[in-house]
């Protein structure tokens, strides 16, 4: 059994937002943590909404900063988020979200990565 939120998808539904949802109640202290998320383009350095470049190793001094984007709740649903950024992303680059450290609703501690082989976590910048 799965003891942590999977990502299922990412999609771009603005120049500067992205719509992020789980397939389980998450945690949202854990989900809406910003710090708790990295953004790989396919860039060799990271610009834009991009924090890691394709070569970068995923680190706390490289996660998405709280002067960088804002995480707030889509719905009622604690699987379905908004993340605005204060910059746009850049058009026609591969954007890929990797989230990490997102426990379960009422659950805590959880240190791993919120991907799997089946999350739909890559998108174009439009």
């Amino acid at each position: 059994m799965i003891t942590h939120p999977i990502l299922l998808e990412v999609r771009q539904i603005a120049p500067n937002q992205i719509l992020i949802q789980y397939d389980q109640r998450t945690d949202l202290a854990s989900a809406m943590n910003v710090s708790n998320y990295w953004i790989r383009s396919n860039m060799e350095r990271p610009a834009g909404i991009a924090t890691v470049g394709m070569g970068s190793a995923l680190t706390a001094s490289n996660a998405i900063r709280p002067d960088m984007a804002m995480i707030t709740l889509a719905d009622n649903s604690n699987m379905r988020f908004v993340m605005t950024f204060m910059v746009n992303a850049m058009s026609g680059v591969m954007h890929t979200v990797l989230p990490c450290f997102v426990n379960l609703e009422g659950g805590s501690g959880y240190r791993g990565e919120n991907w799997g082989p089946f999350s739909r976590n890559m998108f174009i910048g439009m």
